[in-house]
């Protein structure tokens, strides 16, 4: 049985299709355009074509993602059903590694955590929704800041040989605080480091009220920047897992779902 997982987050469309809850058969990825539904079907239409699958061979799909209104029962996605972010992370991270009992997704534009329970299911949660600088904008943002890419922050935060703080709780204020930085000749490693300790400190003060239950991974697109898992082990005082795939974990576990609903 053929389903498909379909994540629509601020920036990125995330689609993986899975077949009888076992193989993934392929996964796309696009950004998120003005027009939601048109860009995410894009995607969705690669998705298929990569699996070389016609819409109608997909039984069952189901959208996750701030966008996954745009993708309810409207052609050609037509996802039969739509689930919460915090639903999908739990199921997909459950899916993947079986021993997850806390999951720390962090994205574009978000940061949540999840407590899982028995087969995947949400027990608790939390998220940090009200400022960028706790979620992958805010390293963006920074790398402006520097004039250095975005892709380039976490080998360069891996490089600093000195703690620097800051202090800024607030995307707007960090970016001349790290502007005072760079006039005050702190060099770039060294302002990396400071910038992904300040967003790691904020992701783990939220997933400590929370309640930090072994195993721990970290999903999402900024899972893949290998300048934030450091610091926020550190801060949480514990090992992290990330997932090969780490910014497909959600529409991973839309498309569990997505069998789930059908076998129902």
């Amino acid at each position: 049985m053929l389903t498909a997982g379909v994540d629509v987050g601020a920036k990125y469309a995330k689609i993986v299709l899975l077949e009888d809850g076992k193989n993934v058969l392929t996964r796309a990825n696009g950004i998120v355009e003005f027009d939601v539904l048109k860009s995410t079907t894009e995607v969705f239409e690669k998705a298929l074509l990569d699996a070389g699958l016609e819409r109608d061979q997909i039984v069952h799909v189901v959208a996750t993602g701030m966008g996954r209104k745009a993708c309810h029962k409207k052609p050609p996605i037509n996802a039969e059903e739509i689930v919460p972010e915090v639903i999908a992370d739990a199921k997909g991270a459950y899916y993947l590694i079986p021993t997850v009992k806390t999951v720390i997704d962090v994205g574009a534009e978000e940061g949540r955590g999840v407590k899982v329970g028995e087969n995947g299911k949400v027990r608790d949660f939390v998220i940090n929704e009200r400022c960028a600088a706790g979620a992958g904008t805010f390293i963006e943002t920074m790398a402006r800041a520097l004039e250095v890419a975005v892709e380039d922050m976490g080998p360069l935060a891996l490089k600093s040989t000195k703690e620097v703080p800051m202090n800024a709780q607030c995307c707007v204020f960090a970016e001349s605080e790290v502007v005072t930085l760079i006039h005050s000749k702190v060099s770039k490693e060294d302002i990396a480091r400071a910038i992904h300790d300040a967003m790691a400190g904020r992701i783990a003060s939220m997933v400590l009220r929370l309640g930090v239950e072994k195993d721990v991974a970290l999903i999402g697109g900024v899972a893949r920047n290998p300048g934030f898992l450091p610091p926020l082990e550190k801060e949480l005082n514990t090992k992290i897992l990330v997932p090969e795939h780490p910014e497909y974990v959600g529409a991973v576990g839309a498309a569990v779902l997505a069998l789930e609903t059908e076998g129902k």
